[in-house]
């Protein structure tokens, strides 16, 4: 199948240069070009992409508000949305995988990288490295607001006791292959305990599983270390 990209980015040169490295692939395309927030999500509406390549900062509606829109459009379920920053951790990154988007990269990444990026989205998997997630979680995730929709602890109980288990170590940032380890068990088995787990839960994907583990308290924040 082809994966149906819509670029989202107020720089002319970054989106014909994501539009010539994604249409040199066999199985993706660009379906369209959004210049700022706004008309990523008509365009999103327009064509149904599978995914949203979002820069984060652009003039009028940005990315983030563009984000929190697309995800909670019921009509666009389907379209994950994969953040572009120039600052790889940063507060608006949070504010975003708290509304929805399914991960981020810096825009720095090699071909390869933001290629294999957004296989893994596509796919329906998370965009977050281990580092960045706890990076995530630490300075921001696990602090409060106004407009998350934080996941009651009793919205757990529905979960078996190895799926609660699962979810802390994704939580963590460990990968399906660390906790098939941790557990003794195939990376298959951890994979489907986590889709049970996002399925009961209503999560979109991996990220947002991540997010609800934290705001239910099912696993809690380290403070990060302090900058000597």
């Amino acid at each position: 199948m082809t994966i149906r990209v819509l670029l989202a980015d107020d720089q002319a040169l970054l989106r014909a240069t994501f539009r010539i490295l994604i249409d040199s692939c066999e199985d993706m395309e660009v379906v369209g070009e959004a210049t700022d927030g706004a008309e990523a999500v008509d365009l999103a509406r327009a064509h149904r992409p599978d995914l949203v390549l979002m820069d984060i900062r652009m003039p009028g509606t940005d990315g983030l508000a563009a984000t929190s829109a697309l995800c909670a459009d019921p009509d666009l379920a389907a379209v994950r949305v994969l953040i572009l920053t120039t600052f790889e951790i940063d507060e608006y990154v949070a504010q975003a995988l708290r509304a929805g988007a399914s991960g981020f990269l810096g825009k720095d990444v090699t071909a390869d990288v933001l290629l294999d990026g957004i296989r893994t989205v596509a796919a329906g998997e998370s965009l977050l490295s281990p580092t960045a997630t706890r990076t995530l979680i630490t300075r921001f995730l696990a602090s409060p607001a106004e407009s998350s929709q934080s996941a009651a602890p009793e919205a757990l109980a529905a979960l078996t006791a190895r799926e609660r288990e699962v979810m802390a170590w994704v939580a963590e940032g460990h990968s399906n292959e660390e906790i098939a380890g941790k557990l003794f068990v195939s990376p298959l088995t951890v994979r489907t305990h986590v889709h049970r787990a996002m399925t009961k839960l209503g999560a979109r994907d991996r990220a947002q599983l991540v997010v609800m583990a934290y705001q239910s308290g099912l696993v809690r924040a380290v403070p990060p270390p302090e900058d000597h």
